[in-house]
């Protein structure tokens, strides 16, 4: 099969009871932007890319836009097969991974309809059928976060990332205190600084609360900072935004910079490296995520296929933005977190059925 045309389009998906802040970024609504890419014998696939505004990473939807737009001409009759696809891609735009994912994730999508297989069937193997799920605090009060983390252990969440960063750290300690007698060893914990403390609040942070259990995701900038604290601190050092390509992935698991990974499905290009990365974590025995920084229904059922591949000890959880966001893309409903978990959507390729018309006329095709 070979590419015959490419449509994109782009949708508002509003916060729910917004706005979501994190350290880096305070958000209302974001545009994500959807590939469809249609086969020379008719098939279609979609795929998405979702950046949370310009200041979380080096990610924004003008950036999605442009970046497809540069490529799309050049991939029409390219063969659908991701390593193919991605040398494609890196023969027409250096960098992008973002971008380069909507058409990794829409490739894997038709692959699967084509042959009739579910994309975690192809992608590995199913491990679990519902993959554990987590949730994202957001930045808050102490009383409030502790009082939604509390909520969320009800209602049945394996996993808590606790949002801290962007303001006086000792406000960030105390919501650490709260949570834990909120919840104490119910949940696993995850503080997530979004790249939000200097070095010295990360030391303090670990030596003022490390009679808590948590692991400490990317609290600071730089791989340059990790280094620094790494031998200093008391808690377990996880990678997130950092983790942009997979040579950083491999170079940071290799030399046991860090003990786990938050992995974002777009940010490293979508599901074909993201098998790589879940390969090179099961080598080295390192915990992950299986996520993404936001989006609607595609980019979760891609989460919830590769999750379902990982080794279920290895796995950390599936986020997505759907308890976050009104509505779906598809008509029968989309993919929902359920009891703290995540069911493997039935039907081939992602099993989606979009209909391209509720997005209006494509921004941009090939």
């Amino acid at each position: 099969m070979k590419i015959a045309s490419i449509q994109i389009y782009q949708a508002e998906l509003p916060v729910r009871n917004g706005p979501y802040t994190m350290a880096c970024a305070q958000v209302w609504s974001l545009t994500s932007t959807l590939v469809r890419v249609v086969s020379d014998n008719g098939i279609v696939g979609w795929g998405e890319t979702c950046p949370v505004g310009p200041t979380y990473a080096e990610a924004h939807p003008g950036g999605a836009l442009a970046a497809l737009g540069a490529m799309a001409p050049g991939l029409i009759g390219v063969e659908i097969a991701p390593l193919t696809l991605h040398r494609a891609m890196d023969g027409l735009l250096t960098g992008h991974n973002y971008a380069k994912a909507a058409i990794d994730i829409a490739a894997h999508d038709l692959i699967g309809r084509a042959t009739g297989r579910r994309v975690a069937d192809f992608l590995g193997g199913v491990a679990q059928e519902r993959v554990p799920s987590y949730y994202a605090t957001g930045v808050g009060a102490p009383d409030e976060i502790a009082r939604i983390a509390a909520e969320k252990v009800a209602e049945g969440y394996p996993r808590l990332q606790i949002k801290v960063g962007g303001r006086d750290v000792a406000i960030d300690i105390a919501v650490l205190r709260k949570v834990w007698e909120a919840v104490g060893g119910r949940a696993r914990l995850a503080v997530d600084g979004n790249r939000g403390w200097t070095t010295r609040d990360a030391l303090r942070v670990s030596r003022e609360c490390g009679d808590i259990p948590f692991v400490m995701e990317q609290p600071c900038n730089s791989i340059d900072e990790l280094r620094q604290i790494r031998p200093q601190i008391r808690h377990a050092l996880y990678m997130d935004e950092n983790a942009v390509d997979l040579s950083t992935v491999v170079n940071a698991a290799g030399s046991g910079l860090v003990d786990g990974f938050g992995m974002k499905v777009t940010r490293i290009g979508g599901l074909h490296p993201m098998a790589v990365v879940r390969d090179i974590c099961a080598a080295h025995r390192l915990p992950h995520t299986c996520d993404d920084s936001w989006g609607g229904d595609v980019i979760a059922a891609a989460c919830a296929h590769v999750g379902a591949t990982v080794a279920p000890d290895l796995l950390e959880g599936v986020w997505i933005a759907a308890p976050y966001i009104e509505g779906h893309y598809c008509a029968r409903g989309g993919i929902e977190v359920t009891d703290g978990m995540i069911a493997l959507p039935e039907g081939s390729g992602l099993g989606l059925e979009i209909d391209a018309a509720r997005f209006g006329a494509p921004v941009l095709e090939a």
